[in-house]
């Protein structure tokens, strides 16, 4: 019989104290900067709220105190079973009168440990045998300390919030140790129902106080029971990172971010948009990176605000890339000699045919500067002669450059993208674009970029020469060069020696700012995450007042101009015809020479400037015609060429002939003296 009873009553195995330490698992994880400060966490496990494991010691005493005083008042006195509550409990029964349970904090820690001790309907004798035997069982192994702490850690105090950690965040919004005895008077009246009404708490914590006057304990017990307070005492620095990197529940990792970086990238990031306006732009991203290790010290991929998409991790989107991929197509151009700074281009209206059509790319600014250097286009950010570039690299080799680069959004070919690729068709993330200009900042050598502490350090890989990425550097940096467009006093300007570039993609929809110092590298991008188009937005005041902000705060410790490596030589040059002003300027050794001239234009062929094929023009009724005459620009030696207006002879091609065309499709054609047609464009009038 005693054997049966045994069998009959035996608990399921209980573990011991280290046991439950190591298993308990947090449902947050966390994410902390290089000097150990948290910085966010993120909840990863849904089924209960739990915290870290708080131990005893990081619990305030009244709390400690008071439930103890309101669940086992002879705790420190018993084996693990209280026997006079247990005759009490038997009494009342026996009486009829409603007296409160006999279970103690033990026989309670045993149910949270085997859930099977505690299932619906587990109220019988038999069950309450086994709970009985199941606390002696912990009492012979536990300190009474460590059966407090744990009950502690395991008891659910209100709705998902396991343990006095999440619930002193959750109701009260301080860490178990700053808790008053007020607030554990609180706590201990959750214990035996959860879900209690403020007056029912009320009335428990003040019967547990007894007091007479329970008004005060009413009014702390409704502000309880409000608006959940955070399960984080973490500022929310980096919620996207976060959401990256915390998978596992319980994880604490360490990131080469920096708090104090961060959060100035934040404010900085935060105050622009407020500026602009949700009407011009909601969304943006920022990211620091030390050139010399790679370290990330700053990741904000989004600041809320007035996002319609405050989820989705800037930094980290697939966005258009705008003229800020020119610097590694004028690098690779340079590198292979076909180009050196100051080289000239011509910035004037071309179309080239493609599979689709013609291309007409223009100047963000619809005008056409002519004759530049190669130096001035790259600072200045004109786009045809970016174009001009790209076709002496070659639309392949340009792709294939950039996919070295760490550009792994273009998986398609050459042929995909198109000429457009020299103006940044292509989709690229914040990310990938200052690992790619902190190569330029490295002498031309790319190696990942680190986010954790633990990561590992990746080789560098060589991607363009040292001689071409500190050419790019330099002409990015040169605030004369950039004043063609920009001006000389634009928020891409600095104290201090500072390479950068801008971009603006199809339609407004990104405005990026990327730039480097000797010591960082920071890249800005300010849109519209859900892809529609920004208002009244430039490449100088969206992002780059946050580049600028952001570079000025940084320590940036040497601020002169990197010295050029070898193989670069310095020249004094002039340019004929007084194209740009004399300067020195910097060359690939045995490529400098003292005088630059544009073509001249016996040397161009000739070929048909305006109107751009496909124009569209509308004649205005309010206008006298005889003043809506169209202008017929040629270019190139064309003295022997003539014009034609669909059947009508023009005359002379040197002779800019104003014609007045009708409503309709037109075809204006250049001939030669053979007859032979050498260029034509297309134009419509409505």
């Amino acid at each position: 019989m005693v054997g049966i009873l045994d069998f009959a009553t035996r608990p399921p195995p209980m573990p011991d104290y280290a046991q439950v330490r190591a298993a308990w698992q947090p449902s947050e994880a966390w994410l902390y900067d290089r000097h150990g400060v948290l910085i966010d966490s993120a909840r990863v496990n849904f089924a209960a709220r739990r915290l870290g494991w708080t131990p005893l010691a990081r619990i305030a005493p009244p709390v400690r105190d008071v439930i103890v005083a309101a669940e086992d008042k002879r705790f420190f006195a018993h084996g693990g079973v209280d026997w006079l509550a247990l005759a009490g409990a038997a009494r009342d029964r026996v009486a009829g009168k409603a007296g409160r349970g006999a279970s103690t904090l033990t026989m309670q820690l045993a149910a949270y440990l085997a859930p099977e001790l505690a299932a619906p309907g587990a109220r019988g004798w038999r069950d309450k045998l086994r709970q009985m035997r199941a606390a002696w069982a912990i009492e012979q192994r536990w300190t009474k300390d460590e059966v407090l702490e744990a009950y502690l850690n395991r008891a659910g105090f209100r709705g998902e919030a396991q343990g006095v950690g999440a619930a002193a965040l959750a109701l009260f919004g301080k860490t178990p140790d700053a808790l008053s005895r007020g607030d554990a008077l609180l706590l201990a009246a959750l214990l035996p129902d959860p879900q209690a009404t403020a007056p029912a708490l009320a009335k428990r914590a003040c019967a547990y106080a007894r007091r007479v006057d329970c008004r005060g304990f009413e009014a702390s017990a409704w502000a309880m029971l409000g608006p959940q307070r955070s399960l984080a005492l973490d500022p929310g620095l980096a919620p996207h990172l976060a959401t990256r990197l915390l998978t596992s529940a319980g994880a604490r990792i360490t990131t080469t971010l920096d708090a104090q970086v961060q959060r100035l990238a934040t404010v900085v990031l935060t105050r622009q948009l407020q500026g602009l306006g949700a009407g011009r732009a909601r969304d943006g991203a920022v990211i620091v990176v030390d050139n010399d290790s790679g370290d990330v010290r700053a990741y904000v991929g989004g600041v809320g605000g007035a996002s319609t998409a405050r989820d989705v991790d800037g930094a980290a989107a697939y966005r258009q890339a705008g003229s800020t991929l020119k610097p590694f197509l004028y690098a690779q151009a340079i590198e292979r000699g076909y180009l050196t700074s100051a080289s000239i281009l011509d910035d004037s209206p071309v179309q080239l045919d493609t599979a689709t059509g013609l291309y007409v790319p223009q100047n963000y600014d619809r005008d056409f500067k002519g004759p530049v250097s190669a130096r001035t286009a790259l600072a200045g950010s004109l786009n045809v002669p970016a174009v001009r570039t790209l076709l002496l690299v070659g639309v392949e080799p340009f792709r294939d450059r950039l996919w070295d680069t760490g550009y792994r959004g273009l998986s398609e070919d050459g042929q995909y993208y198109g000429f457009s690729l020299a103006l940044g068709s292509a989709e690229v993330t914040l990310l990938e674009q200052v690992a790619a200009y902190r190569s330029l900042a490295r002498g031309g050598r790319w190696s990942p970029l680190r986010l954790t502490s633990d990561a590992p350090v990746g080789p560098d890989r060589v991607v363009t020469s040292a001689q071409a990425a500190w050419l790019i550097g330099d002409m990015l940096a040169d605030s004369n060069a950039r004043a063609v467009t920009f001006g000389l006093d634009s928020a891409l300007s600095l104290p201090f020696w500072a390479a950068v570039k801008t971009g603006t993609s199809k339609g407004l929809r990104d405005n990026w700012c990327i730039g480097f110092s000797r010591r960082y590298t920071v890249g800005v991008w300010v849109g519209n995450l859900e892809g529609d188009p920004m208002r009244a937005v430039s490449g100088t005041s969206g992002a780059a007042p946050v580049w600028r902000d952001v570079m000025r705060a940084l320590d940036q410790g040497d601020t002169k101009p990197p010295l050029p490596p070898a193989g670069i030589e310095r020249r004094a040059i002039a340019f004929v015809g007084g194209i740009e002003q004399p300067r020195f300027d910097y060359f690939l050794r045995g490529t400098g020479q003292a005088r630059f001239a544009a073509a001249p234009a016996a040397a161009r062929r000739p070929r048909i400037t305006n109107p751009v094929s496909g124009s569209v023009y509308a004649l205005d009724p309010d206008i006298p015609i005889a003043h809506q005459r169209l202008s017929i620009g040629v270019s190139g030696q064309a003295a022997a060429h003539r014009l034609w207006l669909d059947r009508r002879d023009l005359g002379a091609a040197d002779a800019a002939p104003l014609v007045l065309a009708g409503p309709g499709r037109h075809l204006i054609r250049l001939v030669d003296l053979g007859g032979r047609v050498v260029d034509q464009v297309a134009f419509t009038v409505r």
